[in-house]
């Protein structure tokens, strides 16, 4: 029944008119205390005159505690600011007293209100030391009764410094759910054994199987201030190991008005371990080149092109043209920059292959700046659909750029990625191609065409950790194509704000290349999402290797092994410098190309694209017999000249 009440209750607070009560009852009951320290337990005083002065000290105590307002504070939530105003309530209290008294004695009022200077003394101490402590005792009984009552979590925080005893705070102060802090967890070691708040330091290495088990540890909290990802990836490494669940505290930027709320403390994600630098949107360079410019995004409603509208909207740009072909994704958009209040710009439903269409824009809006982000991406589809890819990622952009040129667009900036790197699939090659295209069309035209290249992105489309997620939730297996297979990744706000600050450094005719860290072991990411789960491999999920996919890579490459690179102002950022080609044979090839793809003919069409691009050599796919045809007819040649 207990039980039941405090759970039905928690929430709701004691009047503040009770509080007041309270506080003065304790004042009344300390003044009459007061003369009892002061003349001994035999009342030796006049007790007619502390009578007298009681009701006066009551009235008195009450209007310096509306005053000051100390009996407003909710008593479970007691922290050094109400200690503070209960001390300028008693000193408000002591100096009306004063007042009183020296009145009394200046005016001859009464005797009945001359009060001794040492009572008033005491009594001042005396309020300062009970109606602090009773506030205390009163929200420690709380939760202790709370705790002994209710569900109790008992949780260790990792990180005993100033962020640690905020989240200590903000814990404390939960009243939906019956939580202890059972310790803090320090790598310093000069905190080891000492306690703060009346809790507990232990040294990292007390976190074993034993210990979590013998205390009952349900959680971790890490609680570590700007931690640098290869850290927190260490010590979640080893907290996954134990039988707990591992939640890390938000950044502080991200804290509500400053204030670590006991909701902002989710389970830890994957994502939280490949994050990478925090994106600054104060970017001088950025909001130069976009200032009262109109922009046009192509693929809009996509997760690298809507993040890019995202960041754009934060700038003083003229008006944003959004362009795609999915009408609900475009509609979600819409309806997120308008909450935002975000209004002017233009939601377009259109197919970049419609050059009628896209003509039409062009000429109505008449963009400063073009950034291409709509393409086909998913290698195994397009490995199907070739001729599709090449409609979307050669003709698509073909026309595109074309326009740019022709309505004389400042800069176009087109989203390459690292699968055109000596390409293994139809995708990497069609993008390989527009990156060819766009670099011959730039040294005949005034627009500056611009080409961005990375890895994949935390979360977008088609990336593998949604995929984990959903099949995590289903019980598993994950599946991974390769035990071996790796690849790179970047959040998709940084991959977005470096797109839009490669547009603004670039000249014209650069491949932008972006660092995309370390590469990242698929089949350890899969372990660690499992265990992050709160599961086991492979006793819950198992992990399933399903071989490679059509046109996958084991491993993925920035350059081109004719390629180099060179710095620029940004230290992730870096040029690319390769072999010019023969553009006026690579602009009929890919008139060509684009002919040949109306007639539907995969195995033509590819081979064309084999044509365009040499390096493109396909990988666990139906097209690697015309590679066998390609090398078996160099070897004749070979032998009719020998």
């Amino acid at each position: 029944m207990i039980k039941s009440y405090l759970i039905n209750n928690s929430h709701k607070h004691a009047s503040k008119w009770l509080v007041l009560a309270i506080d003065v009852s304790i004042t009344i009951f300390n003044f009459f205390l007061a003369y009892v320290i002061r003349f001994g337990i035999t009342l030796d005083f006049n007790l007619t005159n502390m009578l007298y002065q009681l009701p006066v000290m009551a009235g008195l105590a009450t209007l310096s505690f509306l005053m000051i307002g100390s009996y407003k504070g909710v008593v479970r939530h007691t922290g050094m600011r109400d200690a503070y105003n209960l001390f300028l309530s008693v000193t408000v209290l002591i100096a009306l007293t004063g007042g009183i008294m020296l009145s009394s004695r200046a005016f001859l009022i009464t005797e009945l209100l001359n009060i001794p200077v040492s009572i008033i003394c005491i009594h001042y101490m005396l309020n300062i030391i009970t109606l602090t402590t009773s506030r205390l005792i009163f929200k420690y009984c709380y939760y202790y009764v709370k705790s002994k009552i209710g569900e109790n979590s008992r949780i260790l925080i990792y990180g005993a410094g100033d962020s640690g005893l905020i989240t200590l705070a903000a814990i404390t102060n939960d009243s939906n759910r019956a939580l202890s802090v059972f310790g803090f967890i320090d790598d310093n070691p000069q905190k080891k054994g000492k306690t703060i708040n009346g809790i507990k330091v232990y040294a990292s290495n007390s976190l074993t199987q034993s210990f979590i088990t013998k205390n009952n540890i349900k959680e971790v909290v890490v609680s570590i201030p700007h931690i640098s990802k290869k850290r927190l990836s260490e010590i979640s490494d080893e907290l996954l190991k134990l039988p707990v669940k591992v939640k890390i505290i938000p950044a502080v930027n991200d804290w509500i008005d400053g204030k670590l709320e006991i909701s902002q403390i989710k389970e830890i994600q994957i994502e939280d371990l490949l994050e990478r630098a925090p994106i600054n949107m104060e970017n001088q360079n950025i909001k130069k080149e976009l200032t009262n410019k109109v922009i046009l995004i192509t693929g809009a409603a996509g997760s690298i092109g809507s993040e890019i509208v995202r960041q754009a909207a934060y700038y003083s740009y003229k008006n944003l043209i959004l362009v795609d072909q999915a009408e609900s994704a475009l509609y979600d958009l819409q309806q997120e920059l308008l909450s935002k209040g975000v209004t002017n710009f233009v939601p377009i439903v259109a197919d970049i292959r419609d050059h009628q269409r896209m003509e039409t824009i062009f000429e109505k809006f008449r963009p400063n700046m073009v950034f291409h982000a709509a393409a086909y991406k998913h290698v195994p589809l397009m490995e199907s659909n070739p001729c599709e890819a090449i409609k979307i990622n050669v003709l698509g952009t073909r026309r595109l750029a074309d326009l740019s040129s022709q309505y004389g667009v400042d800069k176009f900036v087109f989203v390459s990625t690292d699968k055109a790197v000596n390409p293994t699939n139809v995708m990497g090659a069609t993008k390989r191609v527009a990156e060819m295209y766009i670099k011959c069309l730039h040294k005949t035209s005034k627009t500056k065409f611009i080409t961005t290249r990375f890895g994949n992105v935390l979360g977008s489309n088609g990336s593998v950790i949604p995929l984990f997620k959903k099949q995590i939730q289903k019980g598993g297996p994950l599946t991974v194509t390769h035990k071996d297979v790796t690849r790179f990744f970047m959040t998709i706000p940084e991959a977005s704000q470096l797109v839009i600050e490669a547009g603004t450094m670039g000249n014209g005719g650069e491949i932008f290349i972006f660092d995309m860290g370390e590469s990242v072991k698929i089949f350890d990411l899969a372990k660690k999402m499992i265990r992050l789960s709160g599961l086991s491999y492979p006793n819950d999920i198992d992990i399933k290797i399903t071989g490679l996919r059509p046109g996958e890579k084991l491993y993925e490459e920035l350059l081109a092994d004719t390629e180099n690179t060179l710095p620029t102002y940004h230290k992730k950022i870096m040029i690319s410098k390769f072999d010019d080609n023969d553009c006026a044979s690579v602009k009929d090839k890919i008139d060509d190309l684009c002919i040949m793809n109306l007639f539907n003919q995969d195995h033509q069409i590819v081979g064309k694209l084999k044509e365009i691009v040499p390096e493109y050599i396909s990988n666990n796919s139906t097209f690697e017999s015309i590679d066998k045809f390609n090398m078996d007819t160099i070897k004749a040649k070979s032998k009719v000249l020998v």
